[in-house]
């Protein structure tokens, strides 16, 4: 009996995420990060189209996935730009025979000029470095992929919609204005588009990664022999886990917003994945 109960309940968990019937578009999927959501996301049973403006990382990505024995292929697009977003779609929509029910928007990043340097001022900012950032991070890392990938998901009925924020959008760090605003923008928009489409089947999140190094980012945690830079070591020292994050723990938050059964009554929320660096107050 105890054996069959056990059987049950893992029967049951497999079930609930099981993404077989998904098909998963991860924008920024030639990341780390939103490579890592991608992969995670295949080994779930998803069909996954990897996209963005690098092909070489794309088809290593995509590689890696196929290896796992999971179904990937990479398609060339640009989250700025609506032509390339509805070219992209045609071409997935195709591959998979079915339209996206999953929408990653992974990309995103910073500019070093849209940053205040140490005894810099906000005064002296480029308009221009700030409408940058704004634009990567709002406009193509969450505007654009919902109004193109959206449509086919409301037609359906079903569909989840993951936007990737940032701990800086939940907490404005020094230095990172531009980013810090952009990404409490994506939130802001995550919530306001939940409501917008509350009714649809169509479920809207984000997800904030607290800090995880990767390449735009590791010069500035990590100084050349490896030890923390001042900038990281104030990081780990507010992060009550003692450590940065590893990009395969955004997995399963990603797995659990993507399926349709175990995250079904989830919308609207921002799921910080931090090491609790948002419970420290001082």
């Amino acid at each position: 009996m105890h054996v069959l109960l056990r059987r049950q309940v893992i029967d049951l968990m497999s079930n609930l995420f099981d993404l077989s019937d998904d098909v998963a578009v991860v924008i920024g999927g030639t990341g780390e990060l939103g490579g890592m959501m991608a992969e995670s996301l295949a080994e779930a049973g998803a069909k996954v189209a990897v996209l963005g403006r690098n092909a070489e990382r794309g088809g290593n990505r995509v590689s890696k996935i196929e290896s796992a024995g999971g179904t990937a292929r990479f398609f060339a697009a640009d989250g700025l730009n609506a032509d390339s977003l509805n070219e992209a779609r045609e071409a997935i929509n195709a591959w998979a025979g079915a339209p996206a029910s999953v929408l990653v928007n992974a990309a995103g990043g910073n500019r070093p000029d849209a940053t205040i340097p140490p005894g810099g001022e906000i005064c002296k900012l480029p308009l221009d470095a700030w409408r940058e950032v704004f634009d990567l991070n709002l406009v193509g890392g969450a505007l654009l992929p919902s109004q193109v990938f959206g449509p086919d998901m409301l037609a359906a009925g079903v569909g989840s919609v993951i936007n990737i924020a940032s701990m800086s959008g939940m907490i404005p760090l020094s230095r990172v204005v531009a980013y810090s605003a952009a990404k409490a923008a994506v939130i802001n928009f995550t919530l306001w588009l939940s409501r917008e489409w509350a009714t649809t089947g169509v479920r809207v999140n984000a997800i904030s990664p607290g800090f995880f190094p990767a390449e735009q980012n590791r010069k500035l945690l990590f100084n050349d022999d490896g030890s923390y830079t001042e900038r990281g070591g104030q990081i780990i020292g507010h992060t009550p886990m003692a450590r940065f994050g590893r990009p395969e723990e955004l997995a399963g938050v990603a797995i659990w917003l993507a399926s349709r059964r175990a995250s079904s009554f989830v919308t609207g929320q921002n799921i910080a994945v931090d090491g609790g660096f948002a419970s420290v107050t001082i």
